[in-house]
């Protein structure tokens, strides 16, 4: 037979230290009632032995000589039985009768009484003394009571019927005494010294004092393990038992701490590689002292780094499922608390020690995080992400973080946070040339073989290619960063998983929030997609800007993607994109004019990909009503966003020299400039000019008005009109990043048109003329003389 699988799992760590305190009070429990059971035993044998005692001297000894008088009634019971069990006398001889009587006679136990506990001759023995007696008593009171047995139904065997029975339970109803007696003194002791209940002062001091000396042991173990991590790795773990710390007043506070010191102890004592487990080989072959430490440390480093991310997880799950564990002492509203630590240390080390054992594992812990309903922990996750993204130089890292979120997003039907694909416009992908396979980027050196070699070399020369093969492996493994090939072939990987993201959304979920993040990243990422895709991708954004769903940055992204794939490999291609250049120059004026100024950024980078980069496929005529309408548009937007048209502006009148007619009031050609006419190319801009400059050219803004006189006076890079080098340097988006207003200051401030100065005030008399002052002083001076008023005489002439 097949022997049977031992099931039963090896407990974990983390289970252990859970278990260890209850089976430590269980073991003490159960010693103090086997002491307790013991003594009880002892003092019931002294009571029953002192009770024999008292019965043997009390009872009176029985004779012999008349038991008929003494019990007649057990007597005539035992006559009727002989009665009935005697056999006939006439089937006995008369020598056996004769023999019956006489052994009656001679043998007195068979007429005494056998209840009695007195020996047989009790006469001659009357003045023995009470032990001897008591020895003489058969020893039934030691003797366990015989339990009352309950039949259960037999079972039937190959043997035969085997009975079944089962002890019935026996209940003391009536206590000892003494056990009483012990009751009622502990709890006369319990109600001589009641628990004294604290106030809210003295609960609050008492947890400082708990709080502090838990502080105290947590950095005296972390200090220890940081000066000397290899002899002091076993207080990794006395410090990561105190994550199950039980005192509910200090509990949360402390497995925080502890959460936060472990994690940054892992961050400082981690090699820079990866520990892989050791071979069935490597540990049967015996080392030097130094390398089994070594091992021991690295060992002992990994199994208590994975507890501690198990026990961050257990954290997080807590919080999740909500369900309060029995026997815990941190109540449901810290769970949020505590999985916030947790997941700050899962963030930390994922940034931290990407190179190291269980990252991966931390990955698909952070990867749903980001889509989590807490903002705070979304957010948190996301940064980390981009964090990762930013500084992973290699790419290793990069791709298994986005294997998961694809993964993730496509497991959800789409429907995830926005901020999960943002994530990838972080990505370090530059160097991937996408115009051959991954298998032949950069094929690694060949060394010539023996053969080749004594074909082409001499003996010299091959000694000498020898010694230079040799030096080159050296170099080779000596170095400590990865090959461009490696590279190369990561970030291909990364990329196409990307893409196929990206593409899914625009077939799958066109309406979906993502939207506008598949936008940008395919804007940002768009010179390395694969020229096969560029004509579907081309109509799926034109379709996308023609059906109206999309609101005004989203087009914006169409456009800017869409001019990106064209700018770069999409030159070879015979397209013309003149309805992307109608759709920007149709809702320029819809940019948002207010304090966000949204939009105008990506208008920027769009300006500069349509037109200046794309110089040679713009007609004048389409330079001309752009020009014309980023000067109009000038007037209504913010300082910063002026600066930026204005900057732009000034790129495209050097980069299109024929457009200074604008500034000449002559119209030139035949026809009406129609700026209603939403066509680039049938507008008739050269018959305007840049009235709008010489508005501008008074803006409170004084960087505005360097810019509109610059303009006016042609955009010269030399001379009285040209601009400094800190403005003609610059790009229009950094232009518009510099001199922004979010923190609602102009950049440089602004001058008030009246400074008041304070302290100097005009009095009344300094506005008058000094003539009419002395005036007014001599007919003050003079005194009024009194007379009577009469009031009748006026109103006698008015009457009149």
């Amino acid at each position: 037979m097949k022997a049977r699988r031992n099931k039963k799992q090896i407990p974990s760590f983390r289970k252990l230290i859970k278990t260890s305190k209850v089976k430590l009070e269980n073991k003490l429990k159960n010693k103090q009632f086997k002491q307790q059971s013991t003594l009880k035993k002892y003092r019931k044998e002294q009571r029953k032995l002192r009770q024999a005692v008292k019965d043997a001297v009390s009872k009176k000894p029985i004779p012999l000589e008349n038991p008929k008088e003494k019990r007649p009634g057990k007597r005539i019971e035992r006559e009727e039985e002989e009665e009935e069990e005697a056999l006939p006398l006439d089937m006995m001889d008369e020598d056996d009768l004769q023999l019956m009587k006489d052994l009656g006679q001679r043998a007195s136990f068979l007429t005494r009484d056998l209840s009695s506990s007195e020996p047989v001759h009790a006469k001659k023995r009357k003045h023995e003394r009470i032990i001897d007696k008591y020895e003489k008593i058969p020893r039934t009171l030691q003797t366990a009571p015989e339990k009352e047995l309950i039949h259960l139904l037999p079972i039937k065997d190959k043997s035969g019927i085997i009975p079944q029975t089962r002890e019935k339970p026996v209940t003391d109803s009536n206590k000892d005494e003494e056990d009483q007696e012990e009751e009622r003194e502990l709890e006369e002791e319990i109600i001589e010294d009641p628990i004294q209940e604290l106030t809210i002062e003295e609960h609050l001091i008492e947890r400082k004092k708990k709080l502090q000396e838990k502080k105290m042991h947590i950095a005296a173990l972390a200090s220890a393990i940081l000066s000397d991590p290899e002899n002091n790795i076993k207080k990794l773990k006395e410090l990561r038992s105190m994550l199950m710390e039980q005192d509910p007043d200090v509990a949360v506070t402390v497995r925080k701490l502890v959460i936060v010191s472990l994690m940054e102890l892992f961050k400082d004592i981690t090699p820079s590689y990866k520990i892989r487990p050791l071979t069935e080989a490597e540990k049967s072959t015996k080392t030097r002292k130094e390398t089994q430490k070594l091992r021991e440390f690295e060992e002992g480093l990994v199994s208590q780094y994975k507890f501690y991310l198990e026990n961050l997880e257990q954290m997080v799950k807590d919080w999740k499922q909500r369900k309060l564990k029995k026997s815990n002492v941190v109540s449901l509203k810290a769970y949020k608390g505590l999985a916030e630590v947790a997941v700050k240390s899962l963030c930390e080390l994922l940034v931290a020690l990407p190179h190291f054992n269980f990252h991966n594992n931390i990955i698909v812990l952070i990867v749903p995080l980001m889509n989590d309903m807490s903002k705070l922990i979304s957010e948190m996750c996301c940064e980390a992400v981009k964090k990762l993204f930013k500084q992973d130089k290699l790419g290793q890292a990069s791709l298994g973080v986005i294997k998961v979120i694809s993964g993730f997003v496509k497991g959800r039907n789409y429907e995830v946070r926005p901020e999960m694909l943002k994530t990838f416009l972080c990505l370090r992908i530059k160097e991937v040339e996408v115009k051959k396979d991954t298998e032949d980027i950069n094929k690694p050196k060949k060394f010539m073989t023996f053969k080749e070699k004594r074909k082409s070399l001499s003996r010299m020369q091959r000694k000498w290619k020898k010694a230079e093969e040799k030096l080159e492996r050296e170099l080779r493994e000596a170095e400590a960063s990865e090959s461009t090939e490696k590279k190369l072939k990561l970030h291909t990987e990364t990329l196409n998983i990307v893409f196929v993201t990206y593409f899914r959304i625009l077939k799958k979920a066109q309406r979906s929030p993502l939207l506008p993040a598949v936008l940008e990243g395919l804007a940002k990422f768009a010179h390395l997609i694969n020229v096969e895709f560029f004509d579907d991708l081309l109509v799926v954004l034109h379709t996308l800007i023609e059906s109206g769903d999309l609101s005004y940055q989203e087009s914006l992204h169409c456009v800017q993607t869409a001019f990106h794939i064209l700018s770069g490999q999409g030159d070879v291609l015979n397209i013309d994109p003149m309805k992307f250049y109608t759709h920007l120059y149709k809702t320029l004026f819809k940019l948002h004019a207010g304090a966000t100024n949204e939009g105008v950024e990506i208008v920027l980078q769009c300006l500069d990909v349509m037109l200046t980069k794309r110089r040679k496929q713009v007609s004048q005529q389409r330079a001309l009503a752009f020009i014309k309408r980023l000067c109009t548009l000038a007037l209504h937007v913010l300082p910063n966003s002026s600066i930026g048209i204005l900057a732009t502006t000034r790129i495209l009148m050097h980069t299109f020299p024929k457009t200074d007619l604008l500034l000449d009031s002559e119209s030139q050609g035949s026809g009406v400039f129609l700026p209603e006419l939403d066509e680039p190319e049938y507008c008739n801009a050269q018959n305007t000019a840049l009235w709008e400059l010489h508005a501008l050219r008074r803006h409170y803004h004084p960087i505005v008005q360097r810019f509109a006189a610059h303009l006016i006076a042609g955009a010269p890079s030399e001379g009285s009109g040209a601009l400094k080098p800190e403005l003609s340097r610059r790009s229009a988006t950094e232009l518009f990043e510099a001199y922004s207003m979010a923190e609602m200051t102009f950049n440089p401030p602004v001058e008030s048109s009246n400074p008041k100065i304070k302290g100097k005030f005009l009095q009344g008399d300094s506005f008058l003329n000094e003539d009419l002052n002395q005036l007014i002083k001599r007919y003050s001076s003079e005194v009024a003389t009194e007379s009577p008023l009469d009031f009748t005489k006026y109103l006698k002439t008015s009457l009149h």
